[in-house]
């Protein structure tokens, strides 16, 4: 049983989140019980704020996170609308990430009716009948039906009590800012775009910080490169460049000088920020959320920020 995330106009959002798509198999499959012992694992580190949608797993993930779930109460579950999943027949394996069998197909809608018929089959895949959150998800190219069809089709959802708020969940700043601007949304989650390596999101917080929307920030390892405290590998899902991977090593070699992991830092950045509520972390096993949950458990001295401030790494404080 979930929760009001919304409650007296004002949206209350744990501090720390589980981020449901690594358990559906992304990148690279994953057992039934390595998914049930890392939702688990989440739970036993008192994570109660777990987010998902449809496209995680072509539905593996709502499936696997409703069952991790059922039964229990005290936690604030996010979804998504925007793409609906339609048997496909098809052979082979998942073409968008996931290491799934590729038996449905990911329809883009973001027409009233869609809306409606996604939110239905995701509640049917949860196990639930209300769901705290609901994220219009990657509108990027469907933007002016998502803002007069989708939006419309969630809030009145909303003011029937079929979800608790609606939101908007993207890789890019612009966009949601529109929302905030046009909308009376009450959450927004940002991937990517609010991080120590990338701060471009800020118009947005700002905004968000003005309005009262509350901020869902995700992707805070940009895609891997904050990860461990070696710096290496992918930035935004490609290889990093060579300029940014700098960065990164010249950040982590300062947090050293503090005791403070470059994963670790990297988690409470976000939450620097006053519109931001809540940072979402994606995990496969129940080591992966082991690790971050001490790490995010540490305190990161102030000084550490100041002089990130100080080399120009980080924006100064106003």
């Amino acid at each position: 049983m979930t929760t009001d995330a919304l409650r007296d106009g004002v949206i209350k959002l744990p501090s720390h989140g589980f981020g449901a798509a690594p358990i559906a198999g992304l990148y690279q499959a994953v057992s039934d019980e390595q998914a049930r012992a890392t939702v688990d694992a989440a739970w036993s580190h008192g994570v109660r704020l777990y987010d998902t949608a449809p496209h995680y797993g072509v539905g593996l993930s709502e499936r696997r996170l409703g069952a991790a779930l059922a039964g229990r109460q005290g936690y604030v579950l996010s979804t998504k609308v925007g793409r609906l999943l339609v048997p496909s027949g098809g052979v082979g394996r998942d073409e968008q990430g996931f290491d799934v069998p590729a038996a449905f197909e990911r329809v883009w809608d973001f027409s009233r009716d869609g809306v409606r018929r996604s939110l239905e089959e995701s509640l049917e895949r949860l196990g639930l009948d209300r769901v705290d959150i609901a994220l219009i998800h990657d509108p990027d190219d469907h933007v002016d039906q998502a803002l007069t069809e989708a939006y419309p089709a969630l809030a009145e959802l909303r003011s029937q009590g079929v979800i608790g708020a609606v939101g908007i969940g993207m890789n890019q700043w612009q966009v949601p800012l529109r929302f905030v601007q046009e909308t009376d949304i009450d959450v927004v989650m940002l991937a990517g775009r609010y991080t120590l390596l990338d701060q471009s999101g800020l118009p947005l917080l700002d905004a968000c910080a003005d309005q009262g929307v509350r901020v869902l920030a995700a992707g805070v390892f940009n895609s891997g490169l904050l990860a461990t405290s070696t710096p290496s590998g992918t930035y935004d899902y490609e290889p990093a460049p060579a300029e940014i991977l700098g960065r990164a090593r010249r950040i982590a070699k300062i947090c050293e000088r503090y005791g403070v992991a470059l994963p670790q830092a990297a988690m409470a950045f976000p939450l620097r920020h006053p519109a931001v509520a809540s940072i979402v972390i994606g995990a496969r096993s129940p080591e992966e959320v082991a690790t971050n949950a001490t790490l995010w458990d540490r305190p990161v001295p102030d000084n550490l920020w100041s002089e990130l401030e100080a080399e120009d790494l980080l924006p100064r404080s106003s």
